[in-house]
């Protein structure tokens, strides 16, 4: 993959490099997959309506995973970024698709290993395109600091730190393309909203969103349907999550669901006040009658149970059943 080379001297001459390694990449792109800032590729027939690329199979541990990411395809073409944990940039390189039509990016919720990667996908898109880009990005509203729980930014403000002005990484918003950013406040956990909400409807596209839960952090779940198929992903999310998962997955043909501990008491007690056990994923999965079950965001001592944790959802559960990892290519 071609890189651009640091950024020295004023901004004139910082243009001048990107404007030297753009026409590098566009030659690239016209021996590979089309030329960059072209238009998106059009459906072949052998692309599926939606398709799904797990970039990130991980949590927070340092363990040969990248942290949770997950890339969604539609008509063949990547257009949706639901997480960016660290290491998933990584595995966009080694799963070799472009990035020039990504538009939308999902973001559970707001912990290192689900959105600290997110400055290195905003800058592959920017290098590969010729033209204005602008980023649609969802995720939950803010949350200030009390006596029992840390302080979260909003989504909006999360963008603001990192892309606007003043931000860490203020020099993006021109570095190679104009850079932009439409972000949505989804509500925090707590909310009264019960029912799964519409956030994107846009011809056969139908995204939806509802509160999640997972501890003090606010948490958003979300799904995905696309001519007829469908993939829902839990985020982290503990008991009081389990309500708002269920009515947003009824029915759906693939459910991401996160794995972190097993069920009790194998795991430290502290963790079943942030995740679900595989005893309830399975209850869950069963009665929102999911098409197949892909757990993801695996720990170690998932890793390690892998027989257990089968049995155990299988208990409840008779659909597929598969675990993830990083690289993953599947059909919901």
């Amino acid at each position: 993959m071609l890189r651009l080379p640091p950024a020295i001297g004023d901004n004139a001459r910082c243009r001048t490099f990107a404007a030297t390694w753009l026409v590098l990449l566009a030659a690239a792109a016209l021996l590979g997959n089309g030329a960059a800032g072209a238009d998106p590729p059009q459906r072949t027939p052998q692309s599926a309506p939606l398709e799904l690329i797990v970039l990130g199979s991980g949590g927070p541990a340092a363990l040969g995973r990248a942290s949770s990411s997950y890339l969604i395809l539609l008509d063949g073409v990547p257009r949706i970024l639901v997480d960016a944990g660290p290491g998933s940039f990584a595995r966009l390189g080694e799963a070799h698709v472009s990035l020039d039509a990504l538009d939308t990016v999902l973001l559970t919720h707001l912990h290192v290993d689900h959105a600290a990667e997110l400055p290195g996908f905003v800058k592959a898109r920017a290098v590969s395109a010729g033209q204005p880009i602008t980023f649609h990005v969802y995720g939950p509203t803010g949350q200030a600091a009390h006596a029992d729980a840390a302080e979260f930014p909003a989504t909006s403000q999360f963008i603001k730190l990192l892309f606007g002005a003043g931000g860490a990484f203020a020099y993006l918003k021109d570095f190679s393309a104009p850079v932009s950013f439409h972000v949505t406040d989804l509500p925090a956990s707590g909310s009264a909203s019960k029912q799964p909400a519409s956030i994107i409807s846009h011809g056969e596209l139908k995204i939806s969103a509802i509160v999640g839960h997972h501890g003090d952090a606010p948490a958003i779940i979300y799904r995905i349907d696309y001519r007829g198929h469908s993939v829902a992903f839990s985020g982290d999310i503990d008991a009081h999550g389990l309500p708002a998962l269920e009515a947003i997955s009824r029915g759906v043909n693939l459910l991401v669901f996160d794995a972190v501990v097993l069920d009790p008491p194998g795991s430290p007690r502290v963790l079943y006040e942030l995740h679900t056990p595989p005893n309830t994923i399975g209850a869950l999965a069963g009665r929102s009658q999911v098409g197949a079950l892909l757990l993801s965001h695996l720990s170690p001592a998932v890793e390690q149970q892998h027989a257990a944790v089968t049995s155990s959802i299988a208990a409840h559960y008779r659909g597929a059943l598969q675990f993830a990892t990083d690289g993953l290519h599947l059909q919901p």
